[in-house]
């Protein structure tokens, strides 16, 4: 049995394998797919969509591709998976998702192999849309050249191709190497993460497509995995995948709050979190604190020892140690320190 069985699933529902199946039409990106479609169909040439790691370009891709019917549409998805590539290669595939079936080798001949595949597509009243995914890579200006020179395959008043770039932030520095080629971005799409209530119908909307007709995830367990998660689609991916595979470990039939943080710290997701905020607090004498130090200011051995064995509360650094724990060249690592404070404070308040 999986935990596919286990809760009822029919499939995975938080793979992060693009699938226009799960893709969720959160208000950003029904604003950022209203947007690149009229980009594609009043062929404006050039549209950039910028998102950071995780933020769902590559599945808004694919749900754009899906999106564009083949009677009225040339249309193609290509994934830049490097960034070493010549020009030749670029045209080339480019022509091979136009429909091209024997490229030219030769920079010239494939450009004039493409100006006659999308006039004789613009002659039958169809677009051509390329959608350029991965984009950041093709950080040369040479490259950048020839998408200017293809956007200056036109007729009258009307471009014969239109190109999409996806990518990192870092694409509008791709685009900057050839400033001619950024003043013909038409449109720019910024993809940003979910809210806290973006990131709850995210989960139930990919759990229903799954097939799940049970509340699984609680709701204190919701709002952990947007804290987690940052609201980044990825994230939430993958902490609801490990929540749902320990939920079926501890044949545990509801996700609670406790799932979502044990997972979250085997991940690393929680160390973005102030493990301050979660020592509890302590009267300490002002007798044992070491001089012109506050008594709120020292951390107690035992908290030490317990921070750094509580995987749910990230190690932070101990404040600086006292003059007389420091040897010269030397530094007091974190294995010894809990002995060498319990040292000190016998050695310095011996007689308190």
């Amino acid at each position: 049995m999986s935990y596919l069985d286990f809760y009822g699933l029919q499939i995975e529902p938080f793979s992060n394998a693009p699938n226009e199946r799960f893709y969720y039409n959160s208000a950003q990106h029904a604003r950022a797919l209203t947007r690149i479609m009229y980009v594609a169909e009043t062929m404006k040439g050039l549209a950039v969509v910028v998102g950071d790691i995780g933020t769902g370009k590559t599945t808004l891709a694919r749900k754009v591709l899906d999106g564009l019917p083949s009677e009225a549409y040339e249309s193609a998805l290509l994934v830049i998976l490097h960034a070493e590539i010549s020009q030749e290669w670029l045209l080339r595939r480019i022509a091979q998702q136009l429909g091209i079936e024997n490229p030219a080798t030769e920079k010239l001949q494939i450009i004039g192999q493409l100006y006659r595949k999308l006039l004789h597509l613009h002659e039958m009243g169809k677009k051509a849309v390329v959608l350029i995914d991965e984009a950041q890579m093709l950080n040369t200006r040479e490259l950048m050249e020839e998408f200017r020179g293809l956007l200056n395959l036109e007729v009258t008043a009307h471009k014969l191709i239109t190109f999409i770039f996806f990518g990192l932030p870092e694409v509008e520095d791709t685009l900057a190497l050839d400033p001619p080629l950024l003043q013909r971005v038409a449109m720019k799409i910024r993809l940003s993460t979910l809210t806290d209530e973006a990131t709850k119908a995210y989960v139930v909307h990919r759990m229903a497509i799954a097939g799940n007709r049970e509340t699984i995830f609680t709701d204190g367990a919701l709002k952990l995995i947007y804290k987690y998660s940052d609201g980044f689609p990825r994230k939430i991916n993958i902490l609801c995948d490990n929540a749902l595979f320990q939920g079926f470990l501890m044949r545990q039939r509801v996700i609670d709050e406790n799932i979502v943080k044990e997972m979250a710290a085997d991940l690393g997701f929680d160390a973005r979190i102030d493990s301050r905020a979660d020592i509890p607090s302590m009267d300490i004498p002002a007798a044992w604190t070491p001089e012109g130090v506050k008594a709120e200011d020292v951390i107690p051995a035992e908290v030490l020892v317990q921070t750094r064995k509580n995987p749910l509360v990230p190690e932070i650094p101990p404040d600086p140690v006292p003059e007389q724990l420091q040897t010269q060249n030397a530094q007091i690592t974190s294995d010894d320190l809990d002995l060498k404070l319990e040292e000190f404070f016998e050695d310095t308040f011996k007689d308190n």
